[in-house]
């Protein structure tokens, strides 16, 4: 399925994300290719998964190098239109671990800010992380391992212990609407 056509499929569960789908579909019209690109540097899709293990009770997560924290997997579509192949790609990528969508929706959906920073020796400036976010499960068999060049770290965690985790209370209420929606998918 297309990014415009997958996009326009969510239905928001919030009037966070109502407003957050108005803004990223007017972009996607706008330019559909600049937003799944990196073309776009103002924003861009970055396609997100939470990992659930199969009882959901637990989530994995990776050690994030640029924001030191442990935190959901995800990264840059770079022209994919397949989102939920994107998010399972990296998921995969940054734990070593093999998983699949619970359901090729669109589970959340947000906009998230990306301050200036330093990658790979190069300045990268402020802009933002068109985020469609899905639910990804995987077998808690196969130990994850670190990606260096993105994370120090993958790591199972159990539900009650992703607050205080990841450090980052922003990224906190997204971690709840993926795990309220996971336990509707069930």
């Amino acid at each position: 399925m297309k990014h415009i056509d997958l996009l326009e499929a969510f239905r928001p569960g919030c009037e966070q994300e109502e407003r957050d789908l108005e803004l990223i579909l007017s972009l996607a019209h706008a330019d559909p290719l600049g937003i799944l690109t990196r073309r776009s540097l103002t924003a861009h899709l970055t396609p997100s998964g939470l990992i659930f293990n199969p009882d959901g009770s637990r989530v994995l997560l990776v050690r994030h190098n640029l924001y030191g924290a442990w935190c959901w997997t995800g990264g840059h579509a770079d022209g994919d239109p397949d989102l939920g192949a994107v998010a399972v790609r990296e998921a995969e990528e940054e734990t070593g671990v093999p998983v699949k969508l619970l359901s090729p929706a669109i589970a959340a959906l947000d906009i998230l800010p990306v301050y200036g920073h330093r990658k790979n020796g190069t300045y990268v400036s402020a802009h933002l992380h068109l985020c469609p976010s899905f639910v990804l499960i995987a077998k808690e068999e196969v130990p994850p391992r670190a990606l260096p060049s993105e994370n120090s770290g993958a790591q199972w965690f159990n539900l009650a212990d992703i607050r205080e985790a990841s450090g980052e209370a922003w990224m906190y209420p997204i971690y709840e609407k993926l795990i309220a929606r996971a336990k509707r998918y069930r």
